[in-house]
Formats: C-alpha cells, structure tokens, sequence
C-alpha cells in the first residue's frame, strides 16, 4: 500500500491507497508543534481501528504548505514505517507537469498536486479551484502545463474577520445555501453575502481567466467547501473531492 499525506494550514488529510483504489482516508488538524512520537500514536490509533498493518506500506508521498512539520514527518516515516518519504516540489514533479511560473519554487506543493490529478483526469485545459484554507485558482494549459494562477482569501478566513472585526454582528453557520440574496434578519444577510458573495468571486475571476487563456477550459473544484460552493456558482462543472490525494497517487506511480 502506499500512505500518501498532504498537510494544510488548517488540516492534514491522509491516505492509504492499493493500486489506484483509495482504501481509506482521514482529515485531522494540523499541529505544527506534534513530535514525531505523537504523530505516531496517532497515526496508530487510526490505523488500528480499521486493522490497518503499516507494515504493509511501501511507499510514502507527501505535500506540505507547513515548513515546520517537514522533519516531524520525516522522522516519522523513517523511524517508524522505515520509508524515506517523497516530498512534493516543482523540481521533484518537473518530469510530470512544466510549472511555468517565474520561480517556480513559490507554488505550493499542493497545488501542483491538484494540476497534476487535473489534468491526469481530464486531458484537458483546466481551472482548478481548491476551497481551502486559501482559495486558490491553478491553471492547467491543454499542453499540461502549470500556467500560474490566483489565491484569494478563504472562505472561512474571510468569515472570521468579518466576525472578528464587526462587534454587533454574530457568528453564522457556513454549511447550507441561503434561499435568497435579500435576508430578513442579520444571520441571513451575512449568509447571503459570504456564500453569494464567495460565488460571484469565484464566477468573476473564471471569466477573467478564460479571457487570458483564450479558450473554453473545464473548472472542477476541490476542498472542504467546494460542494457548497459549486450549488450556487454557475462556472464549476464538477466536484473532485479526493483530487488531492489523487495526485499524491499518480506522483507515487510515476517516480
């Protein structure tokens, strides 16, 4: 089997694949200050509840946007899966997918993973949205290039602030679409204008993009809040829920 990692700001999501089967998954926060001994205790309770041997790992991928949880991991794999790890770079996927940025090194490593299961899917030219932490808009040319992109805050960074920053105004729950853009009360308003407010940026800059690429690309969204998004955006074509771990795969087959 092979364990394929990618760690978010906000949320480490593992797992474990046969062939290109994924067989297991999990999403567990990020700690930047977990040793390696605490990983491993958790990594073994989640894998002992569904009788997972980790002997029976052969390779492990990983992506991070985290410098701090580089040597943890590492230490980690070697010590106790005794696996030296692949990490996820521009240079490490140079043979997969051109990244045509003018250093490339500043694309995250997720990101270049998103590309790579995009258009490993698709075959296509294409706009990757991940709803994560950041939103982020990579671009894939039909060559399958890594063309650049754009980050904009996230979904919920943005919701914070607002929370934060506006004293009479109340947390709300980002989780379902509102029914109209017009609330009636201040919960609603504040609904309609995140997740309204999050489609039209979304719809905004596909239309921008698709001027600068001057064709018709495909736009599949990925991420924790991608689904929600994708009800009331009128660009998004398809939702790739596992497309990060997708990737972590494909970059564990071809090096």
């Amino acid at each position: 089997m092979v364990l394929v990692i990618d760690v978010g700001n906000t949320n480490t999501v593992m797992g474990l694949f046969e062939g290109k089967t994924l067989v297991h998954d999990w999403r567990i926060r990020s700690q930047k200050n977990m040793t390696e001994d605490e990983f491993n205790l958790l990594v073994n309770g989640l894998f002992k509840e569904r009788e997972i041997d980790p002997t029976t790992i052969q390779k492990t991928v990983i992506s991070s946007v985290v410098p701090r949880v580089k040597g943890i991991l590492q230490t980690f794999c070697t010590k106790y899966l005794g696996l030296t790890p692949i990490w996820v770079d521009a240079e490490t996927t140079k043979s997969l997918m051109p990244v045509l940025y003018r250093n490339p090194a500043e694309v995250g490593a997720d990101r270049i993973v998103n590309a790579i299961a995009a258009y490993e899917k698709y075959a296509c030219a294409i706009i990757a949205i991940d709803f994560g932490t950041a939103t982020t808009f990579d671009i894939i040319s039909e060559k399958g290039e890594y063309m650049g992109g754009a980050i904009a805050p996230g979904v919920m960074i943005a919701s914070e602030a607002l929370f934060a920053n506006a004293s009479k105004l109340p947390r709300v729950e980002i989780c379902s679409p509102p029914e109209r853009a017009i609330g009636l009360d201040t919960a609603e308003s504040m609904k309609a204008g995140i997740i309204f407010g999050y489609a039209g940026l979304v719809d905004g800059m596909v239309g921008r993009i698709k001027k600068e690429m001057g064709c018709e690309p495909k736009i599949i969204a990925t991420g924790g809040l991608a689904t929600l998004i994708s009800h009331v955006s009128s660009t998004i074509e398809s939702v790739e829920p596992d497309l990060t771990l997708e990737g972590l795969q494909i970059i564990s087959e071809r090096l």
